[in-house]
């Protein structure tokens, strides 16, 4: 009897090397798209290059990786070709709002249209499958921006009677914002997700990632705020924070906890289905209180450069409702808080 096919994008990444991990475990053979893209964006010293031979040495035979760019249709039409998918896992982007603003035609081309070419060839040869692709709340533009906040000690925080209180749901607009050209690519491929499923009827998914972190993060300063903050304190690295006092909340979730939430989704899929997902209020901090925290695992006094301007389209304050995914798969639970993440990042840190 043939094993089940999971073919991750990004597959060296955080969330890519998760998923590999998780579904083989669940029985899966596993097919892994990356050709280290994120070395281009941020620099070797996020490179992914080591999650991928670690893969590569551990999984051997159960996990096959191609190292190719989303944008050249044709040689991903041949792995296509090759397999049929049960599950399509899509985490392959240019995930900085900063950095798009350098070379808008590849964050584009790499988030729009390399998810298209993914979305066709799902189309026309996995068709019975599950597709998955990870979002970003950046779809919502600065819209979160116009909530009712207040300035607390440490943080801000949202009207205690308003609404989203216990976090933003699906129902909040995407127009009439200022996304960041990353958003905007994100956007255009959220969509696309939501209409292939829709006019297609195929089982896909946009989930609307807040902060997704852990361990194997590679932080950069322009992606990845709990790693890259933990690194900087620990080496005595300035680390600069952008506008809002410091005092920015976000949720952030394990990428266990996301992929964990792909498993529930794959065994009951929907179509064209979306999901606002994040920590919410089970796993959320500000960066002053992110810096307090890691001055203490590491015993260190951080070096923090408070600059005025904030980036432009930056959330405030971010946390994400995950009712909607929770009423249609209530077994899905967290694993992770924000004190579990955060340890788990420092002791990788101390550790080596």
């Amino acid at each position: 009897m043939n094993k089940k096919k999971c073919l991750v994008t990004g597959s060296a990444g955080l969330i890519g090397s998760e998923a590999v991990r998780f579904f083989i475990d669940k029985g899966f053979e596993v097919v892994g798209i990356d050709n280290d893209m994120r070395a281009y964006f941020f620099g070797e010293e996020a490179s992914t290059k080591e999650n991928k031979e670690w893969l590569e040495n551990k999984f051997k035979d159960k996990y096959e990786h191609f190292n190719i760019d989303i944008r050249d249709k044709k040689s991903l039409e041949e792995v296509f070709k090759k397999y049929v998918f049960d599950i399509i896992i899509h985490t392959a982007a240019q995930p900085s709002h900063d950095w798009a603003a350098r070379e808008p035609f590849t964050d584009f081309e790499i988030n729009a249209n390399g998810t298209l070419n993914l979305l066709e060839n799902f189309r026309k040869y996995s068709s019975q499958g599950v597709f998955i692709f990870i979002s970003t709340n950046k779809v919502y533009g600065d819209t979160p921006n116009k909530l009712p906040l207040k300035e607390l000690e440490t943080r801000w925080e949202i009207e205690g009677n308003h609404n989203f209180c216990n976090g933003i749901d699906e129902s909040m607009s995407i127009d009439d914002s200022t996304h960041s050209l990353f958003g905007a690519s994100k956007a255009a491929a959220d969509i696309l997700v939501q209409e292939y499923g829709r006019y297609f009827e195929l089982k896909t998914a946009s989930f609307r990632g807040g902060c997704l972190t852990g361990p194997l993060h590679q932080g950069a300063e322009l992606h990845g705020f709990l790693a890259y903050l933990a690194k900087c304190v620990d080496s005595g690295k300035e680390y600069k924070i952008f506008g809002y006092k410091g005092k920015q909340v976000r949720d952030n979730i394990h990428s266990f906890d996301l992929v964990n939430a792909f498993w529930y989704f794959y065994q009951n899929p929907k179509y064209g289905e979306v999901y606002n997902m994040g920590g919410s209020r089970y796993s959320n901090i500000s960066m002053k209180e992110a810096i307090a925290y890691f001055e203490k695992v590491f015993n260190k006094k951080a070096n923090i450069n408070y600059l005025d301007q904030n980036r432009i389209g930056d959330h405030i304050w971010y946390i994400s409702s995950v009712d909607k995914f929770k009423a249609h798969y209530p077994g899905w639970s967290y694993k992770y808080d924000i004190w579990g993440i955060m340890d788990e990042i420092g002791q990788k840190l101390v550790n080596g």
